[in-house]
């Protein structure tokens, strides 16, 4: 799945990555490491990527100014780090920001060209260094539960959001039925994997446009993006933080329990190809975190997508430029 431009996802070639393991993943960088000396979380060779993202503008029929272009770009967290190693940017271009959306789950870049002339062409593109590590399976999963008083920055991750709806009577069914066979004992770890087995089994791989998780349980059929939604609706549905992680032509999903003092911990699941709850096996350029989120630009839209937005003024008679979004891995 290309990540979305504009408004709407084009899924072209939807997690056929994900159907291969790549076994050359593991041997890029060494050791295995915790994040911290008590942390559940474990991390796996680092997989290095050069990944360009940017902008071009065509004033083709007449000029333009104030144009605003905004390209999601890859971002720093626990499991990535996001270097800017190459520039390359005309002229025209008056200014590149960067700005952090919702519980800094997307990063984007904010091109600025203040008049284009009928004619003219203009362009920013950034090259980025992504070192990506693999997230390894926790050691001990029996003392992780879910949140009893989830902070407001998890509060996020368990309301609905776009095309993911929370306590509908069809996913408490559901979630009645996958429990029914769990054991009274089980942890709250092998209850969240319940739930993952449960769409695993039940959905069947099929690439198609965006729907909604009911939509996908409805149908029995979904891409990438359509499982992971669905397993995040069962989970909040379940009072579990879950939300959507959107990394270069893929998605996939996160579910959140805490230890036993209180700290909170994001385990990724795989929703296509090759079996994975609770770990990583594969690194790709992570774009998002998150299923909600609202631009200045636009305050009352709720996006689904820290997509590519852009505006632009034509002058007294004239038409707008074309706008091209380039994400490319090189």
């Amino acid at each position: 799945m290309k990540f979305p431009i504009q408004s709407h996802s084009l899924l072209i070639r939807c997690c056929l990555a994900a159907v291969l393991f790549l076994a050359g993943t593991y041997a890029t960088v060494a050791q295995i490491k915790k994040a911290e000396s008590d942390s559940p979380i474990q991390y796996g060779a680092t997989q290095v990527t050069r990944y360009q993202v940017g902008m071009r503008a065509e004033a083709k029929r007449s000029s333009a100014h104030n144009i605003l272009a905004i390209v999601a770009v890859p971002f720093s967290c626990d499991e990535q780090e996001v270097e800017l190693v190459e520039e390359d940017v005309t002229k025209q271009v008056g200014s590149i920001d960067y700005r952090t959306l919702r519980n800094k789950g997307a990063r984007q870049m904010l091109v600025r060209i203040p008049l284009l002339e009928r004619g003219d062409k203009a362009h920013a593109l950034l090259t980025f260094e992504v070192r990506t590590r693999v997230i390894l399976p926790p050691e001990e999963t029996s003392n992780l539960r879910i949140p009893k008083r989830p902070p407001r920055n998890l509060k996020v991750y368990m309301g609905k959001s776009p095309y993911i709806t929370v306590n509908h009577r069809e996913f408490k069914k559901v979630l009645k039925e996958i429990f029914a066979d769990v054991d009274k004992e089980a942890t709250d770890w092998e209850r969240v994997e319940a739930i993952y087995d449960y769409v695993q089994d039940s959905i069947e791989y099929l690439e198609g446009p965006d729907k909604s998780a009911l939509e996908t349980l409805r149908d029995g059929q979904g891409d990438c993006q359509n499982i992971s939604a669905l397993f995040v609706a069962l989970c909040r549905t379940q009072k579990i933080p879950a939300r959507l992680v959107w990394v270069h032509e893929h998605s996939y999903a996160e579910f959140c329990l805490e230890d036993e003092e209180g700290n909170a911990f994001w385990f990724p699941i795989e929703s296509s190809g090759t079996r994975a709850f609770g770990e990583m096996p594969m690194t790709r350029t992570i774009l998002q975190k998150g299923d909600s989120f609202k631009l200045p630009e636009q305050p009352s839209k709720l996006r689904r997508y820290a997509s590519d937005f852009a505006t632009a003024q034509a002058l007294p008679g004239g038409s707008k430029p074309r706008i091209k979004f380039v994400r490319e891995q090189l």
